[in-house]
């Protein structure tokens, strides 16, 4: 796997280091020795599978609070999404700041989100769907979650989104 360092701290986008042959290749997704050199966590509690009908889907921009806080790593195994951390730890050096990357099932990108930052994502594609790991099983009292259009922020989404659901239209605005 080949780890590269992204503007926000702690947040890496991976990719896979091919082996490959005329029947196609061969890479590791997941090494928890990898992830541990590059002050990863490897301790996975589930491994999660979104799909998404429509082009224009947005899921998020979600997080959970210690106790529960978490890591994600993603990766679109179908379809093409563009992938949104939003760093949300006071203390950090990027603080507040944002970044997207197109995930797509050709590029097969994975995007790690670092415990205390936002994510969320937008379907490029129908029939979309992103697979992920977290080292903290879903927490429903952990829960929360701000507007993927927060002014606070100012991401730039490639398009405004034409499916949300009502709970991430509910978010409010970051305080």
């Amino acid at each position: 796997m080949l780890f590269n360092e992204t503007q926000i701290k702690g947040a890496w986008l991976v990719n896979l280091q091919r082996i490959g042959d005329e029947r196609g290749f061969f890479a590791r997704a997941w090494c928890a020795k990898e992830f541990e050199k590059y002050g990863i966590s490897s301790n996975l509690s589930q491994a999660n599978l979104s799909y998404s009908l429509k082009c224009g889907t947005l899921r998020g921009m979600h997080y959970q609070v210690a106790p529960n806080s978490e890591m994600k790593a993603v990766r679109c195994v179908r379809g093409a999404l563009f992938d949104v951390i939003i760093d949300l730890r006071p203390n950090s050096e990027t603080y507040k700041q944002w970044i997207g990357y197109e995930l797509n099932d050709e590029n097969k990108l994975m995007l790690v989100v670092p415990e205390g930052c936002a994510h969320g994502f937008l379907t490029l594609s129908d029939k979309s769907e992103a697979f992920y790991l977290s080292s903290s099983a879903y927490a429903p009292d952990s829960e929360r979650g701000l507007r993927w259009d927060d002014p606070s922020f100012n991401v730039k989404w490639p398009f405004n989104p034409i499916e949300i659901s009502n709970k991430d239209k509910s978010w409010s605005n970051y305080e």
